[in-house]
């Protein structure tokens, strides 16, 4: 894939450009939002680049790309691009606006490295840059004739459920009353709504019903801020502001964390309101009678913040060799464990396959644990809310 010229250049420089990579991309986006605001208005979520995670994540996969396209010259990370261009594909990103991106990062690494990016150094990277933009075009395009979407279709409010003080679940059907496509379990959309500012800001949220409803189902947390962040944009007007009869502009349905059709023991372990594409999950293997063992697992702060709890129950309670083990940070007396998510005394059988989803603290032990009793690396698939963090971090 990369020419034995550029790999050598990007190998020699690797450290260098990994090392400054953080600052790489603090430069970056700047220079791009001023250059074209809109991209922070309407595509980019405002909430991620105030927190610096959306700069992580990109850090991450660049450095995680190039890495292993100097090991593993004849190969490529399949499934970190499938991650990324699932979300591109949810948000509408265009082809055209892959050039956009490399003349303002290849600017700011100009800006941080200096005399060291030699024209040598710029082919080398160039050619890295357009590989891995390439290989995204092509899978967004697949994906893009696969769903017959791409942007936003109007969808309208049916019902509107409380699930818990702080979660809310919409209903929806679409406004023009065409066709619904399916999707998998463990899927999401994104939802995009106009804010006060005139902003226009997407956000993805698990479809929390197993594939086969006339309608579009999905849980929102309201994300609250602290001293050292805002409450979440979209989540707060979703929450304040969308009732029965509203609009709401929906993407088709994305996502690569979606159950295997196979008859292997299961583990759908989440915490907090990583249980939405778990609940979906279960609800599905509870229709086609799964018969191979299911090990439900969900840590929340209490009983009465866990989300579809009930539904946990009643549809575990529907597959033949089902359990459910919840752990409670408080008052878990008569409802569940005392404490964090542990594995030590539960029994993972042989050749199960783990769908994790989660808070990255949360998702890193259960994995270690499950890496521990013999689960295979390959076996253990996760969905993360937001930028992939997992790849800004190496430990993982």
């Amino acid at each position: 894939m990369l020419s034995e010229k550029s790999a050598a250049v990007v190998r020699a420089t690797l450290p260098a450009v990994g090392a400054a990579i953080n600052e790489i991309t603090e430069r970056f986006y700047p220079r791009m939002f001023a250059a074209h605001p809109e991209l922070l208005r309407d595509l980019f979520n405002r909430g991620n680049q105030a927190a610096g995670t959306q700069k992580q994540a990109l850090a991450g996969s660049i450095a995680t790309f190039a890495t292993y396209l100097v090991e593993h010259p004849d190969q490529r990370p399949d499934l970190m691009l499938r991650r990324i261009a699932h979300k591109h594909a949810s948000l509408g990103v265009l082809p055209e606006q892959y050039p956009i991106v490399r003349e303002h990062l290849f600017a700011a690494i100009a800006d941080v490295l200096g005399d060291a990016i030699t024209p040598e150094v710029v082919a080398a990277w160039d050619e890295v840059y357009w590989l891995m933009a390439n290989a995204l075009i092509d899978l967004e395009r697949r994906l893009y004739e696969e769903t017959r979407q791409t942007g936003w279709r109007d969808w309208k409010v049916v019902e509107r459920i409380e699930e818990t003080p702080d979660v809310a679940v919409f209903k929806l059907r679409p406004v023009d009353d065409g066709p619904v496509p399916g999707y998998r379990a463990g899927q999401y959309v994104s939802v995009r709504v106009q804010l006060p500012d005139g902003a226009r800001q997407a956000r993805q949220y698990s479809l929390t019903a197993a594939p086969g409803s006339p309608v579009r189902q999905f849980a929102v947390k309201r994300v609250l801020g602290d001293d050292t962040s805002p409450d979440g944009e979209v989540s707060t007007h979703l929450h304040r502001h969308v009732h029965v009869g509203d609009v709401l502009e929906l993407s088709a349905p994305y996502g690569d964390l979606v159950l295997e059709d196979d008859d292997a023991p299961l583990l759908l372990a989440s915490a907090g309101i990583g249980v939405t594409p778990m609940i979906a999950m279960l609800e599905q293997l509870s229709l086609t009678g799964h018969s191979a063992p299911v090990t439900v697992l969900h840590a929340d702060r209490s009983p009465a913040a866990h989300a579809f709890r009930s539904d946990h129950e009643a549809y575990a309670a529907k597959l033949p060799d089902a359990r459910t083990v919840f752990f409670y940070e408080k008052d878990a007396e008569g409802a569940g464990r005392p404490g964090l998510a542990d594995l030590a005394d539960i029994d993972v059988p042989a050749g199960t396959h783990a769908y994790l989803c989660g808070p990255l603290p949360f998702m890193r032990s259960v994995r270690e644990q499950l890496l521990a009793k013999g689960v295979s690396p390959a076996a253990i698939h996760y969905e993360i809310f937001g930028p992939d963090l997992w790849l800004a971090q190496p430990a993982a």
